[in-house]
């Protein structure tokens, strides 16, 4: 794909204990292949493909401590320049700008109410390859327990247009890049509302999102390959999406797309 604007998801990655059965969970249920050639020198980190295209990777866990999770990466032409930005606007520096040659320079922040979130600034790994087809990337969304907030945050960091979305009073709200037209025709991500139905101790997160093409097969494959479903298929605007976890507790969504989200 053509290079990412500052601010867009540009890549997605999954930190697991069991990197061997990551390989095979994810290669069952999206049709993934893997990198024959991880690097020790940077952890294993492993790149997935769908057919011979870029659209994830798996990384083994350094030590117990790290989180079983997906993680959402936001593009940036200056990884520097936007950690300032972070931390003026509230937000931590987890890990601080460190290059990672030939492919980039990445790093990992959180927001002020706490969900984790990395940047890219892409060298030879320019992000993803694939978009928006079954087996690739296609939304991210940050839950937040107080909207204004995250709302303030994201707007002021990354310049993103914020529109919230009619009928949802307020509880979600869509992202486009800086400078466009704010709306469901330009959104690339957004801020959903961490409400009362969630588990009070459930912490802001990103939900990151994987196309697929039959939304209930899909689901009932992960239960199959020992993952869980923790919202069962529904229907939305755009489709028909579910949130899952796989076989070791990462949790992510699946959506079958009837049109671009939102």
């Amino acid at each position: 794909m053509d290079g990412f604007p500052e601010g867009a998801p540009c890549w997605a990655d999954v930190t697991l204990p069991d990197l061997a059965a990551g390989k095979r969970f994810y290669g069952a249920l999206m049709g993934w292949t893997f990198d024959d050639d991880a690097e020790e020198q940077y952890g294993f980190y492993t790149n997935a493909f769908s057919g011979d295209k870029r659209v994830a990777a798996l990384v083994p866990k350094r030590d117990g401590r790290m989180p079983t999770a997906w993680g959402v990466y936001f593009a940036t032409p200056d990884a520097k320049a936007l950690a300032v930005r972070i931390r003026a606007a509230g937000g931590q520096l987890v890990t601080d700008p460190v290059a990672v040659p030939p492919y980039g320079t990445m790093a990992v922040a959180a927001d002020p109410g706490g969900a984790v979130f990395g940047l890219w600034q892409a060298g030879s790994h320019t992000g993803f390859e694939k978009i928006g087809e079954p087996g690739a990337f296609c939304w991210t969304e940050v839950y937040a327990r107080e909207p204004e907030g995250a709302d303030a945050f994201y707007e002021a960091v990354f310049g993103f247009e914020g529109h919230d979305l009619e009928g949802t009073d307020g509880d979600f709200r869509t992202w486009s890049p800086a400078g466009s037209e704010p709306g469901p025709d330009t959104a690339f991500g957004g801020r959903s509302l961490l409400g009362d139905s969630f588990p009070a101790e459930m912490p802001d997160h990103f939900l990151v999102y994987f196309a697929v093409g039959d939304c209930d097969a899909s689901a009932a494959k992960c239960v199959n390959l020992g993952g869980r479903i923790i919202a069962d298929p529904f229907d939305i605007p755009y489709g028909r999406m579910a949130v899952v976890s796989d076989d070791q507790g990462a949790s992510f969504a699946i959506l079958q797309q009837d049109r671009p989200v939102p």
